[in-house]
């Protein structure tokens, strides 16, 4: 059974940075992309940043790129978002998600939360202005 444990998450003032943790439970996690969203209040969860298998290949949210980095490490089981300059709109509940890399040839393919099969329970992220 997978499982995706984030950390990490907290309060943190404007224009600080935090980094979250995503532990997997999963046998073959360099088979798996790895994905970050989040879900402010009253708002549909968002893609934020996600990682293929190998790490070289990423993908970020216009709303993120430049200040969010994403990366993991394979021998660890574990992906991480490093997230710098934090703004008050990135306050929400940050998700890890995983899927079967090679699922799809397309990137688009693993910008959308709707293709992932397994999610964590998520960390809070508030950020204060």
């Amino acid at each position: 059974q997978v499982q995706l444990v984030e950390s990490g998450g907290g309060l943190v003032q404007a224009g600080g940075s935090l980094r979250l943790s995503c532990a997997a439970s999963i046998r073959t996690f360099s088979s798996y992309a790895m994905g970050w969203f989040r879900q402010a209040p009253g708002k549909e969860r968002e893609f934020v940043a996600a990682s293929r298998r190998n790490g070289v290949s990423t993908y970020y949210a216009d709303s993120v790129k430049g200040r969010f980095t994403i990366s993991r490490d394979n021998a660890k089981n574990t992906v991480y978002l490093q997230m710098n300059s934090l703004k008050a709109e990135d306050t929400a509940v940050y998700y890890c998600a995983a899927v079967l890399d090679g699922t799809s040839t397309s990137n688009y393919y693993y910008i959308r939360a709707r293709n992932y099969n397994y999610w964590g329970q998520g960390t809070q992220v508030t950020v204060s202005s």
